[in-house]
């Protein structure tokens, strides 16, 4: 089920009578879910993303702007009539109820054309929890399940009513991080086994990068920029999006264009074509950079962390917006721990120029 959102804003009344100004929770939000995808809702704390996940799902309701399935316009559509399966954050299961009856508690309520038998209620059940592999645990009741476990039963509970759209709002973040990481695997596999156009909220980027077809980054309630995980890596629009994406994160220093010469403090790091001198953020990724004696860019030296297949350069530059600059670099490479400096080269497709006042990416050619 193709999911379409059309310039959809939501508004929260101000808490402050007296000033009467509206909270923009979601500003003219617009994009599109391909059918049979998974698409990540990504952005800090406070960005607007769950409010998007419950206008999806009905709970929330849009100021301006219009939501559609397919060609169906669910704007106005109430949730029990929208087809969507939504896991929250909390779980949200029946405490008194073992995982069989929480995972028939949908069918149950189904009524009309859609109103199943019992056989056949205990057969979608059963077919559910053996997807999500918990079909051993059916007479347990959820406090005798670990979190993965219970995460695993609110995943078929939502799945069981076969839904249009699948909505998970942050439901990794009650588990550990080991958990985490499989149970992220797993939701990728239902996702592509199922092929349930699936939405996936949440803060962490290593989540949303490793389990999207495709991911949403949104800050303030604004979205900054929409793409394959990887593309948007690699492209960023802006430093907020550069800066969210990454792990380590991207080092950014102040920076200035001078006669087609990239310059952090007064080293010229990269010769460039079609950018205006001017002040400017430079931003070079982690992996970006190449231990070179005599590379362009001189930092004093912290530290040497050895993480086995590759270094962890900590180092510190004048320029640097960050504390620290941490360089990615090959274990072979002979970092010398004892060296007071280290310079580097920079790999060009690994270098990103952002205006100084809007932030957005300047982009050029190498020269």
């Amino acid at each position: 089920m193709k999911v379409e959102l059309r310039n959809v804003t939501k508004a929260f009344p101000s808490r402050n009578k007296k000033s009467g100004e509206e909270v923009i929770a979601v500003n003219d939000c617009s994009f599109t879910i391909p059918d049979g995808k998974l698409i990540g809702l990504l952005g800090p704390s406070g960005c607007g993303k769950s409010t998007t996940l419950y206008m999806i799902c009905g709970l929330q309701k849009p100021t301006k702007g219009q939501i559609f399935f397919g060609e169906d316009d669910v704007t106005g559509l109430a949730p029990e009539n929208r087809g969507v399966g939504l896991v929250f954050q909390n779980y949200a299961l029946y405490p008194h109820l073992t995982v069989k009856q929480n995972i028939l508690f949908p069918l149950q309520n189904l009524k009309g054309a859609d109103k199943l038998s019992k056989e056949e209620m205990l057969k979608r059940a059963y077919e559910t929890a053996k997807l999500v592999q918990i079909d051993e645990l059916m007479d347990r009741k959820p406090s005798e399940l670990s979190g993965g476990q219970q995460q695993r039963v609110a995943i078929a509970r939502a799945l069981v009513k076969m839904p249009r759209v699948l909505l998970l709002d942050e439901p990794l973040s009650n588990l550990d991080a080991r958990l985490r990481l499989q149970t992220r695997e797993e939701i990728r596999r239902i996702q592509r086994e199922t092929k349930i156009t699936t939405v996936f909220v949440t803060h962490d980027q290593d989540e949303a990068m490793s389990i999207s077809d495709f991911i949403v980054v949104m800050k303030a309630g604004v979205v900054q920029q929409i793409g394959k995980p990887q593309a948007v890596y690699d492209d960023p629009d802006n430093l907020f999006v550069a800066k969210f994406l990454g792990t380590p994160p991207i080092n950014v220093f102040n920076g200035s264009v001078k006669g087609g010469k990239v310059y952090i403090g007064e080293e010229a790091v990269l010769s460039v074509n079609g950018v205006n001198d001017g002040e400017v953020y430079v931003g070079i990724r982690p992996e970006g950079f190449i231990l070179d004696e005599n590379g362009p860019l001189g930092c004093k030296l912290i530290n040497v962390e050895v993480m086995g297949r590759d270094v962890s350069v900590v180092s510190s530059n004048p320029a640097s917006l960050n504390p620290t600059i941490r360089s990615i670099i090959n274990a072979d490479a002979g970092v010398d721990h004892d060296a007071e400096t280290v310079r580097f080269s920079v790999k060009p497709h690994k270098l990103f120029l952002f205006d100084k006042e809007s932030e957005k990416r300047i982009r050029f050619e190498v020269k």
